[in-house]
């Protein structure tokens, strides 16, 4: 049978499916104790800067309805920026304004919308509308970061980023997000943006996919998506597994941008990183994982941590 072919084919290649990835990594190496950590955005920033780690500038917070007037007050004086739901996922409810004209802004996609516009959309942001099980959440503002001039040509509207899975401490696999036109600009697989597995030794991009794919050139662009290697990647990898320690989950995905200006920022962590970085990189993170578990010491500092994960890629490619 077919599906039985695929099966094997699969589990021969180390593939981890979403129910194994529950019940062994993300149930038993996450205390639900922690979670909040990396569900909300405004806790990460700050475990970031105990760690010392780089984040987007926070501009605005609005927690209440009451506080909008401020933050609306805020962002007129702000040529651009982000605003984004604190306890959001999926990229759902980020509003990137481009541009600021007078009392409207120029957003992603060219649309321009007026300040009462806004106001609307973080009133929804603290309302709940975006955030994960309808809680009420926070609107916040950040600086708005760009394309880094490496990453210009295979990218349309929006700015790539980058994520590394981190198992107990352990850089495991890695890949880039590239926004398309299809995807509006967003880094967001499911709505069409590119994926880009990432060499863990060297930093170069190896395969890419858009939408399950296999593609070699970006869509919108036609240039090469392979043999790139991307700026700032050894502070990438140091940033992801500080950030991971800091957390205190054992199997986290660490999602990063290498901004114009600044270089490589955390943006966010989840604890529970999906499973296409797997189809991005042609490979299986069940190898990796069971090595990492294998060779596992508590005294290793975050050189030999990030040392060993380049090892287990690089061996489990041969």
């Amino acid at each position: 049978m077919s599906w039985l072919r695929t099966w094997r084919a699969l589990r021969d290649k180390g593939v981890l499916g979403i129910n194994r990835r529950n019940a062994e990594y993300t149930l038993r190496w996450n205390p639900r104790s922690k979670y909040p950590t990396v569900d909300d955005k405004l806790l990460t920033k700050k475990l970031c800067a105990r760690a010392g780690i780089p984040t987007p500038k926070l501009l605005a917070v609005a927690s209440h309805h009451f506080e909008l007037r401020a933050l609306r007050q805020a962002v007129l004086g702000l040529d651009s920026f982000v605003l984004k739901p604190a306890r959001g996922a999926m990229g759902n409810g980020i509003l990137v304004v481009r541009a600021r004209e007078g009392e409207r802004f120029r957003v992603a996609g060219g649309r321009s919308i007026g300040i009462d516009d806004l106001s609307y959309h973080a009133a929804g942001i603290i309302s709940g509308l975006y955030a994960l099980a309808g809680q009420t959440d926070v609107a916040i503002v950040e600086e708005r970061l760009e394309v880094h001039p490496a990453l210009v040509e295979i990218t349309t509207e929006g700015v790539p980023d980058i994520r590394v899975v981190v198992f107990r401490g352990v850089p495991a696999m890695a890949m880039t997000r590239l926004p398309t036109r299809k995807s509006g600009g967003r880094a967001n697989l499911h709505q069409g943006a590119v994926a880009a597995g990432i060499d863990l030794g060297t930093g170069a991009t190896t395969h890419a996919v858009q939408q399950s794919r296999p593609i070699e050139k970006h869509p919108d662009t036609g240039q090469s998506l392979l043999h790139r290697t991307l700026p700032g990647w050894q502070p990438m990898l140091e940033f992801a597994v500080r950030a991971a320690d800091e957390t205190g989950l054992g199997y986290v995905g660490a999602d990063m941008v290498i901004d114009a200006t600044r270089g490589p920022v955390l943006l966010e962590m989840n604890a529970r990183p999906g499973l296409m970085i797997q189809l991005a990189n042609q490979a299986g993170l069940l190898p990796r994982l069971r090595a990492i578990e294998r060779g596992w010491r508590p005294d290793r500092s975050v050189e030999e941590r990030i040392a060993a994960g380049v090892a287990i890629a690089a061996g489990a490619k041969q």
